[in-house]
């Protein structure tokens, strides 16, 4: 059986600077760290309102809350050495002034979060260890490693495609190889319930677009 809390630790919280904009996404872990230190701050938000929260102060909220058995379906637990703690979806950092620049690292996890798991050629759905990477253009023709030019595909449509081009392997792409405006990861995230706080921070059109594609 799956240890609630553990998966828990697999999720993930939103990060905003001390102006309350948004520019990354972190591990539960890491998050829990910084709020221990006193480095940042829970966000909350309650009935269209933000409230924040020290560590100390959201532990007590966490214990009222198990005590009067408040816990919401989309709110995840960890039990510490001493006490139970919700698990924060936001946090703020008390120092940091720096507004993001929206660089998405051009890597294998965000190529596979980009394609949603799905091979390009026949759009279906694999795990990671059953997709590979593929050049639409073969670097034998001049391919570039690009976001436009690397794509998701299953092991059985790579070998058929070879060092030919789509066309010439009488394939097409499901959709076209582009760049993503902003974290795959993040996009992904946004489909879950438990994540719509998120959406108070997140520009309307780019989270709306995201969820449509």
């Amino acid at each position: 059986m799956t240890n609630p809390g553990s998966v828990a630790l697999q999720t993930h919280v939103l990060t905003l600077n001390r102006g309350y904009v948004a520019f990354q996404v972190m591990t539960v872990r890491r998050a829990l760290c910084l709020l221990f230190k006193g480095i940042a701050e829970v966000v909350n938000v309650e009935d269209g309102r933000y409230h924040s929260y020290d560590f100390q102060s959201w532990k007590e909220i966490s214990e009222l809350k198990l005590a009067i058995d408040e816990r919401g379906e989309d709110e995840d637990w960890i039990n510490a050495v001493h006490f139970p703690l919700q698990v924060p979806r936001i946090i703020r950092l008390l120092r940091y002034d720096r507004v993001p620049r929206h660089v998405v690292k051009f890597n294998r996890r965000n190529i596979f979060l980009r394609d949603r798991n799905s091979c390009q050629y026949c759009n279906r759905k694999f795990s990671q260890s059953e997709l590979s990477l593929d050049h639409v253009v073969p670097r034998s023709r001049g391919g570039l490693t690009t976001w436009k030019n690397i794509v998701c595909a299953c092991l059985k449509c790579n070998v058929r495609k070879g060092g030919r081009t789509p066309r010439e392997a009488g394939m097409q792409l499901a959709t076209r190889p582009r760049k993503p405006a902003r974290s795959p990861l993040l996009a992904q995230t946004l489909i879950s319930l438990k994540y719509a706080s998120w959406k108070n921070f997140l520009d309307e059109a780019y989270w709306t677009t995201e969820l449509q594609r």
